[in-house]
């Protein structure tokens, strides 16, 4: 499999923490950092032209998180602003490997690498990620 490592900019999206993403303390769940993680991928793929549901309903194709690996670093609290980066480290011609990193301010509370994979919508079979997609980020 052919790949390419990338150096990119970071995607930035901003989020506050509700109680929903809190435990009876008021810091956020650690899974919750997952769904954190999630958005910030779907609004830089809609930054970049891409919405995910039209990629489903006019190509057969969608995203799924094939792996992921988090090391949290300081807790979010309750009702804390945040800022959720996206930076592509590689890309495959089925796979996007992506740095994220979880943001109070300039205290860096959680990171990640997650890797997410190109499948067909119906069958969840492994599909190549659309030209246009891999144009936009290697460009």
């Amino acid at each position: 499999m052919s790949t390419s490592t990338l150096q990119a900019l970071p995607f930035s999206h901003a989020l506050r923490v509700y109680w929903e993403d809190t435990d009876a303390g008021g810091v956020v769940f650690y899974a919750n950092y997952l769904k954190f993680m999630e958005r910030a991928r779907t609004e830089w793929l809609r930054a970049l032209g891409f919405g995910q549901e039209a990629m489903r309903r006019e190509q057969g194709l969608m995203f799924v998180v094939s792996e992921t690996s988090l090391r949290y670093l300081a807790p979010a609290r309750l009702d804390d602003a945040l800022r959720v980066t996206v930076t592509p480290r590689e890309i495959g011609r089925a796979s996007l490997s992506i740095a994220q990193q979880v943001w109070r301010d300039d205290t860096l509370l959680t990171e990640g690498l997650i890797r997410i994979g190109c499948v067909q919508s119906d069958s969840l079979k492994p599909a190549r990620i659309p030209a246009t997609i891999l144009q936009t980020l290697q460009s």
